[in-house]
């Protein structure tokens, strides 16, 4: 008898799992410890408007903020400054990634950060009956309701990305 293949926990697929909201997990390969986007999105076989990475800001306030956004689009900041009213906002250094929110570069997931920041999704995810975030870890997509992650992280829609 096969052995069955046991399911990934990470905090966010915890979490998840623990208000029984329905995902699904899709795992990738990532050689080098890190695979950009939408290589991921190929890897796994899913459509990239419906892949989404998580990145994590400061404000001129010096406070954190989480934008989940689709993984070929690239971030305006003037956008998401005016989203958060800040004055600006920047990337944070990727050395700043895991003590802020205890994931790594690669599989930051808005679900089960250290500290729940305020988070914004892009609108563009309301037309997608489902998206993949990242699971909380490199190689693992977790794929569930856009309304639901919302919910869960306290998240509001809204334009988040620079056009064409």
């Amino acid at each position: 008898m096969a052995k069955k293949e046991k399911e990934p926990k990470t905090n966010a697929v915890r979490i998840v799992a623990a208000k029984k909201i329905s995902y699904e997990l899709h795992t990738y390969e990532a050689p080098d410890g890190f695979l950009d986007g939408v290589s991921v999105a190929a890897q796994s076989n899913l459509d990239p408007n419906k892949v989404f990475k998580t990145l994590v800001l400061m404000g001129h306030s010096r406070e954190h903020y989480v934008c989940v956004i689709p993984v070929a689009c690239e971030l305006d900041l003037k956008k998401a400054a005016k989203f958060f009213d800040e004055k600006n906002v920047e990337m944070i250094h990727v050395k700043e990634i895991t003590p802020l929110t205890g994931y790594i570069k690669g599989g930051c997931s808005p679900v089960g950060m250290k500290k729940q920041f305020k988070t914004a999704i892009h609108k563009s995810a309301q037309e997608q009956d489902t998206i993949c975030v990242s699971g909380g870890k490199v190689g693992l997509q977790m794929e569930l309701s856009p309304l639901e992650l919302a919910e869960l992280v306290s998240a509001e829609f809204t334009d988040l990305v620079r056009e064409g």
